[in-house]
């Protein structure tokens, strides 16, 4: 089933190091370790691929893209079935990953058919204008060239090897060099043969599409660092993202990176609502809390109350609710042990009452929640950083002066939520002006828990929640980062893009 090696350039390569997956049932499987030297490679093979289908027509970017989506339906029971094993997920859930997965290659491939990426601009010559005649003008957006993507582990298909990075490069023609994630390196490798088969299917270089298998730090800082790349697309860990974006703008000639790094989602349930729908919000809340064991990048882990009968017979709700749920298995096992530090290090910081408590036995985690005031909350950093999982954290609030308090005091999320209703008005229009500044996105009424796939989605904010505020990860407004604007001058028709 598995090459076990790197694709590069298309071939697969080998190395002397091999490593192994963590399967949640089954025998490991073996991967051969990525080196610089293959980095190396891929990256000379990536920019020799730039030079023609960088510059291919959108209609033949778009037809590698549909053909690269039919090969990995193709491959479909076989990704399942790893995946599976690999990440503890269940199979509905990867096949519905799956189709969110080919529906971007697909959506991105209707997105440059229809020439709206190009963001064609003219202003044409004023050859009598006077003082100054004003020349022949035309604005086109251009690929910036070889791209590194970075494979996400909370979601193996969506954010990782052929996930929107990938697709989003591919669609504004950039070759890609991916650094495979290594929780779920058969995954990776599947879709890699996937890409291979479209790449010799459509007659495009082998070069466009290139993965390196994880071979630890120096690979990452390799592909970053390498003078060929010209952009990256990370999603991942706040510690790691922010070592690999010095990296970037470290360089003798900066590039931009484009990571996605940390976000606690924080939802503010204003007094009228909270009267008439706390036990559905609080049933909503658990929900989007638990889905997934909480390893979504919008994960809801903070709500914002007033205090009083309706905050207290919320949390008794939630407490309750969570109490029916069992722990679910993580993606890995560090990503559990990670979890059940941060519960141990939040439950310990001062004025955090424990609400419900779950045990973590082996990679799996149990739904916890707690609770502290405004006050505290505001004080103490600690209890404004994202764990990873299902945690909950209610912050209570002595007044809307205070709740508002806590809205300025966030740092950069990808989402912020209003539960409102009508009588609400007021006080949501106070913290509207506040949360639009603090994150990509904003609900009302809703839970973030899960991304719309359109030409409308922001799926970024400020920092920490990604280090480029301007851009979004997901949607057809992705294409954006690998693209930059070029003027043309007096330039006769038939050199124009």
């Amino acid at each position: 089933m598995f090459k076990g090696g790197s694709l590069v350039a298309g071939e697969w390569l080998g190395s002397e190091q091999t490593f192994q997956n963590e399967p949640k049932s089954g025998a490991p499987d073996s991967f051969s370790i990525g080196t610089p030297d293959m980095i190396n490679r891929a990256c000379e093979a990536a920019e020799q691929a730039f030079w023609s289908y960088g510059y291919s027509s959108a209609d033949n970017r778009a037809a590698f893209l549909e053909e690269a989506a039919a090969q990995i339906d193709a491959r479909g029971a076989e990704i399942t079935a790893i995946g599976i094993r690999e990440t503890g997920l269940p199979a509905a859930r990867l096949e519905g990953e799956r189709g969110r997965t080919v529906a971007q290659l697909r959506m991105f491939a209707d997105h440059i058919k229809s020439g709206a990426h190009v963001d064609h601009r003219h202003d044409a010559a004023l050859p009598d204008r006077s003082p100054v005649p004003r020349p022949d003008l035309h604005l086109y957006q251009r690929p910036v060239g070889p791209v590194a993507i970075f494979g996400a582990s909370n979601f193996p298909l969506a954010f990782s090897s052929a996930g929107g990075d990938t697709a989003a490069a591919l669609a504004a023609g950039c070759p890609v060099v991916v650094k495979g994630h290594p929780a779920h390196p058969g995954i990776a490798d599947l879709i890699a043969q996937a890409f291979e088969a479209a790449i010799k299917a459509m007659g495009v270089h082998p070069g466009v599409f290139n993965q390196i298998n994880d071979g630890g730090h120096i690979v990452g800082e390799t592909l970053v660092k390498h003078p060929l790349i010209r952009a990256v697309g990370f999603t991942g860990s706040l510690g790691a993202g922010r070592i690999l974006f010095d990296m970037a703008v470290a360089r003798p000639d900066p590039i931009p990176f484009f990571g996605e790094l940390g976000s606690i989602n924080p939802m503010f349930v204003l007094p009228v609502a909270a009267a008439a729908r706390g036990d559905q919000i609080a049933a909503g809340w658990v929900g989007s809390l638990t889905m997934g064991a909480g390893q979504f990048c919008t994960n809801p882990g903070i709500a914002v109350m007033l205090a009083g009968p309706d905050q207290d017979r919320f949390a008794q709700n939630v407490a309750q609710a969570l109490a029916d749920v069992g722990p679910q298995i993580m993606l890995t096992e560090g990503i559990a042990r990670a979890f059940e530090r941060g519960c141990a290090d939040i439950s310990k910081a001062n004025d955090v009452e424990t609400l419900h408590k779950s045990d973590n036995p082996g990679s799996a985690a149990g739904p916890q929640l707690l609770t502290t005031t405004a006050s505290s909350w505001l004080s103490q950093s600690a209890l404004q950083e994202e764990v990873f999982g299902p945690l909950g954290l209610l912050v209570v609030a002595k007044d809307m002066d205070e709740m508002r308090a806590v809205a300025h005091a966030l740092q950069g999320q990808l989402t912020c939520t209003l539960h409102l209703d009508g009588d609400d008005a007021e006080d949501a229009k106070s913290l509207v002006p506040i949360l639009e500044r603090k994150a990509g996105r904003l609900l009302a009424n809703g839970f973030p828990t899960g991304v719309e796939v359109c030409d409308s989605m922001v799926h970024s904010g400020p920092y920490p929640a990604s280090t480029n505020f301007g851009a979004t990860s997901v949607g057809t407004m992705a294409i954006r980062r690998f693209l930059r604007p070029v003027c043309y001058q007096n330039m006769p028709s038939d050199l124009l893009p």
